[in-house]
């Protein structure tokens, strides 16, 4: 299945993480976070893990923290999402043509899930990229992002490396865009510009049409 259960257990040190933030916040989402978005989506985009008080607290990938702000800002201009986006999962937000999942659904200490966990978790990205019959495009943020869909679909990372802006053609017809992911340090830093981001989703946009 491509979400996992509420409390899924297959990750030791993410579930104890999982468990002190129930007892902290105990109003909170504080699960694994579902993918947002419908599986006939010709575009997935994928994140890397929960943010502590964005996903993991509202229950939707990238609501509630800067990359949300970054990434559905972008998307309603670009005509792929209809609605407002206001941080909270009941904002009434849709997405259009594309589903949004993480390489690893359950909030990792200090934003760094470890490579057994996402290996682990490599299993739901799996199967929801089997689920999407109609998938044309994967949208990756970040290089952990990167390399977790090149696992899922049994391909080696030597042969398409990460860079920002790539468009790489998988046997079978897909397409994968790379994208710096749009943290607030990457745009803080500069690394990633609110225009560069637009255009590597442009070019992902671009792809569906192929």
């Amino acid at each position: 299945m491509p979400d996992p259960v509420r409390d899924c257990p297959l990750c030791p040190r993410l579930v104890d993480f999982r468990l002190q933030n129930r007892d902290k916040y105990p109003q909170k989402h504080n699960a694994p976070v579902p993918a947002f978005g419908n599986l006939d989506a010709p575009l997935l985009i994928v994140g890397l893990a929960p943010g502590l008080k964005g996903a993991n607290f509202t229950g939707r990938p990238f609501t509630g923290d800067y990359a949300g702000e970054l990434l559905y800002g972008t998307l309603l201009k670009l005509g792929m999402a209809r609605g407002t986006y206001a941080a909270r999962p009941d904002d009434g937000l849709i997405l259009i043509n594309c589903r949004i999942t993480n390489a690893v659904r359950c909030v990792p200490q200090q934003n760094k899930p470890l490579p057994a966990e996402i290996k682990t978790c490599n299993n739901f990205l799996q199967a929801e990229i089997a689920a999407m019959s109609n998938l044309k495009a994967i949208f990756s943020l970040g290089r952990v992002s990167h390399e977790a869909v090149l696992r899922a679909l049994k391909l080696k990372a030597k042969d398409y490396p990460f860079a920002h802006g790539s468009v790489h053609k998988i046997p079978g017809g897909l397409a994968l865009i790379d994208s710096y992911h749009c943290s607030r340090y990457n745009t803080q830093t500069k690394r990633l510009t609110a225009e560069m981001f637009e255009t590597a989703m442009r070019a992902a946009q671009s792809c569906l049409t192929c």
